[in-house]
């Protein structure tokens, strides 16, 4: 018995580094950027570093996560790690944003079998009284990753180098790779099924025309340029091919009668929402505390720890709760911080003290943090092992799909209150593009250089702009709610259902 357990936990330890690795992968690359580019130059492609990772993951995830569904977790999620340090060690040795772009490409189709797998292999593991706990724990390790990725690649980048914002994840990778290979050996039964190559093929297509879309227009193109305007029409089309061929696929990659359960659904879209409402409290919360109070890039990071401990403690407790209440009185829960978390950041001013910005950061991770966990059980429920890891992986699809939005749409409406604001202020003056920039106020070396008078108006503008965009990031977070409502009482089971459970030994 403690041997089965020490097995257990070694897999569960492995499990937490592949999940940690890929997805703190992002957010400490976004604060390196700007010295990557500054080293190898290529202004004009740096979105394509995001994007390749981002476009990968995303399109990856429904795919292996059906893969894993077909042919067993344990190749998919081994297979996903080694293409993920491969990527890694091959975007340390880039030496252009062009061959940086395609490694990033790389490690992204690792990410995406990495993710959605492990939360699935958590649910195959342990027994339902147990599963809260796990899930809680494997939530608090996304939470953390949010809020932790960018501190940490601002203080890699700053005291080592860019180069090792990418090698440290090979130490991190092996030891789960090896705990992985060693210690879990899963008893799913396979059998032959056909694999949904149209399906696969349009999706990809899909998503990857939408990314680039949301990715590229506003910044390298206009948002009615033909090539902004193509790449939707190329989204669009694809996925009506995509929805047809999957109603009439014999083993579809998505499949939509799983979306005909009510809790299902509510699941997918709540994540979707709060994806989209949370990544501004982890992308402009730090531009915030930097433009407001000055400091450095790393400083900035590290005073959203108390957003990332309530996130924590958040995925705790909602793991916890998950045998003891419904999903929905645990996600109603969550919406009681989560809302008014991010309408006291929407009240945000310069002259706001540090101490009240840390409560707010606090409230509002506490209350996101119960759908890290939450959700990640309530999209398995009801479904056998055979749906479980579609089931997982259309769940972090969702979410990513809604930080992607979130961070475009949110990041239109921003920068849009910005320039407004400075052309209200300033537009009968002589403005550079340095001042018309909001970086211009991240750094205390640009900071010194502009007057006083013109800094102090920046900085108004530059906290209003923001708080006008946590205003926004009430939409989805009220729809959510109302999602919420919809979920029904459904609730973790207590007692393990009669199941051959997965084997768990050397070899």
């Amino acid at each position: 018995m403690i041997a089965r357990e020490s097995k257990v936990n070694m897999v569960v330890a492995g499990l937490l580094l592949g999940l940690l690795m890929a997805s703190m992968d992002n957010t400490i690359v976004a604060t390196a950027m700007a010295t990557i580019v500054g080293e190898m130059g290529g202004m004009d492609k740096f979105v394509w570093v995001t994007s390749a990772y981002m476009v990968a993951t995303m399109a990856g995830m429904p795919i292996f996560g059906k893969l894993s569904d077909m042919y067993g977790r344990k190749r998919f999620y081994v297979f996903g790690l080694i293409v993920f340090l491969l990527g890694s060690i091959l975007c340390g040795t880039a030496n252009s944003i062009v061959e940086l772009s395609i490694y990033r490409a790389i490690q992204g189709i690792g990410g995406g079998a990495l993710m959605p797998i492990a939360f699935t292999i958590i649910f195959d593991v342990f027994p339902p009284e147990k599963r809260g706990k796990m899930t809680g724990l494997f939530g608090a390790v996304f939470g953390t990753s949010s809020v932790f990725g960018p501190l940490l690649g601002a203080y890699i980048t700053e005291y080592v180098s860019w180069h090792w914002i990418f090698y440290i994840n090979v130490p991190i990778g092996a030891v789960s790779l090896w705990l992985i290979s060693m210690y879990y050996k899963e008893s799913l039964e396979y059998r032959k099924q056909s694999i949904d190559w149209w399906g696969a093929i349009t999706l990809v297509g899909a998503v990857v025309s939408l990314m680039f879309a949301l990715e590229l227009g506003g910044n390298q193109y206009a948002w009615d340029s033909m090539q902004i305007i193509g790449l939707f029409s190329s989204f669009f089309l694809l996925f009506v091919i995509f929805l047809f061929v999957e109603k009439r696929a014999s083993d579809p990659i998505i499949s939509f009668s799983m979306f005909k359960k009510r809790l299902f659904a509510t699941t997918n879209a709540i994540a979707l929402l709060y994806g989209a409402a949370f990544i501004i409290a982890t992308v402009y919360l730090p531009i915030f505390i930097q433009g407001v109070y000055g400091g450095s890039a790393t400083n900035a990071g590290l005073l959203l720890t108390p957003m990332m401990l309530g996130s924590v403690a958040g995925s705790q407790l909602g793991g916890f709760l998950t045998t003891k209440t419904s999903f929905r009185n645990i996600m109603l829960l969550s919406a009681v911080f989560f809302i008014p978390g991010i309408f006291l950041l929407s009240t945000l001013t310069p002259d706001i003290p540090r101490s009240i910005v840390t409560l707010y950061m606090v409230i509002a991770g506490f209350g996101v943090g119960f759908s890290f966990s939450t959700l990640g059980i309530s999209a398995i429920h009801g479904f056998d092992m055979r749906q479980r890891g579609s089931a997982s992986s259309t769940n972090s699809f969702s979410r990513s799909l809604g930080m992607t939005l979130g961070i475009t749409v949110f990041g239109i409406l921003q920068r849009n209150s910005f320039e407004n604001g400075m052309f209200s202020a300033f537009g009968g003056q002589e403005m550079t593009n340095a001042i018309m920039d909001p970086r211009a106020i991240l750094t205390p070396e640009a900071r010194e250089s502009i007057p006083a008078p013109v800094l102090d108006q920046m900085i108004d503008i530059l906290a209003s702009s923001i708080a006008n965009t946590f205003m926004w990031a009430l939409v989805p977070a009220v729809l959510a709610l109302v999602c919420i409502l919809l979920m029904g009482n459904d609730r973790a089971l207590a007692k393990s259902p009669s199941a051959p459970k997965p084997k768990l030994e050397r070899g």
